[in-house]
């Protein structure tokens, strides 16, 4: 069984690809600071879960590893907006390090998961393409985009490095989040009747369910070496570039009912679609659509199976740890503060 290392394996994303490369028997080396803790992920005879900051990732941990899916990173960009030395020394400097361990120790492949968000702003008549020039306009992607110039450079005949740049993923994790535009919008649709449109709605966006997501990055794991080394991929399938206002409307028609439009934030000046023919070409095709999406969550809503709360949203959730840091380390004495 080859053993596959992944960083951020807690998360989102790493919260259902765990599960799945240990369904398809892959033996998995999770690493995580655990920040939303560890619950939503069931221990497994082939699961090594490894409680570590990926700033000092210990070298040790790639021995005898096949593969790195390198997940780590502070999401989305109002939390790189806020914590602007972290992205760059989580998302960029850590992964970067991260991949030259990799190699050094003979692991053969390596993927990042990076963002369409590097395309900063294109054309509304135009759809990007892996070779269109980035412009990225947040810390969040300026530090994906650091990470993939850096980072593929360090591929060789022996050490595999492929890119995946995903757009805005959507759907269930045990690690929910509602700070991603569909299950937001879902929520808010179900829960106060309403549809919040960060302004001004033209913008333009690729989404990603979360499942085409693994599926992905278990083909390019799969897949062999020189089709895949040294090579970005766009990740998502037709029928997941839409525009925001065209995505209102999709809720619209699928709750039937009166939806009240709330704007929020300053005007969005990100908007760009992917161009999906380079995976697809290699064989790659994508399940889920944003409706899919948002049925989904729906039912999941309906049921109570997930819930919005300060863990499901990001920022909030790092902000509140920070502060009760502060709060603990002003009370405490030797680390204790009532039981002494």
């Amino acid at each position: 069984m080859k053993t596959i290392l992944i960083t951020g394996a807690a998360g989102y994303i790493g919260s259902r690809l765990v599960p799945f490369l240990l369904k398809k028997k892959y033996k998995v080396r999770a690493i995580d600071r655990f920040f939303f803790g560890k619950d939503h992920i069931k221990p497994n005879k082939n699961l090594e879960l490894i409680k570590h900051d990926v700033r000092n990732t210990n070298p040790k941990f790639f021995e005898n590893v096949y593969g790195v899916i390198d997940l780590a990173a502070l999401s989305n960009d109002v939390t790189g907006e806020k914590f602007i030395k972290e992205t760059y020394d989580i998302n960029f400097k850590s992964r970067f390090r991260n991949a030259k361990i990799a190699k050094k120790y003979d692991v053969r492949r390596y993927i990042l998961p990076s963002s369409a968000s590097n395309y900063g702003k294109i054309k509304n008549n135009q759809i990007a393409t892996e070779e269109f020039i980035l412009k990225p306009l947040t810390h969040y992607s300026k530090a994906n985009a650091m990470a993939e110039e850096n980072i593929l450079k360090l591929k060789s005949k022996n050490f595999s490095v492929t890119v995946l740049r995903q757009g805005t993923v959507y759907g269930y994790s045990p690690k929910m989040r509602f700070d991603l535009v569909i299950n937001r919008m879902t929520y808010e649709a179900w829960k106060n009747h309403k549809i919040l449109l960060m302004k001004d709605g033209t913008q333009r966006r690729p989404l990603l369910h979360i499942e085409d997501a693994i599926n992905a990055m278990k083909f390019i794991l799969e897949q062999e070496s020189n089709k895949v080394n040294g090579e970005i991929f766009n990740v998502g399938s037709d029928g997941n570039n839409i525009n925001i206002l065209d995505l209102s409307e999709m809720f619209k028609k699928k709750f039937k009912k009166k939806l009240e439009i709330e704007w929020y934030g300053a005007k969005d000046k990100r908007s760009y679609f992917m161009s999906f023919e380079k995976i697809k070409k290699l064989g790659f095709k994508g399940n889920f659509k944003p409706i899919d999406g948002i049925s989904e969550i729906l039912e999941l809503l309906k049921t109570k199976k997930i819930q919005l709360d300060e863990k499901t949203i990001t920022l909030d959730w790092y902000e509140n740890l920070e502060k009760w840091n502060k709060i603990i380390q002003d009370v405490s004495i030797n680390n204790k503060i009532i039981n002494l």
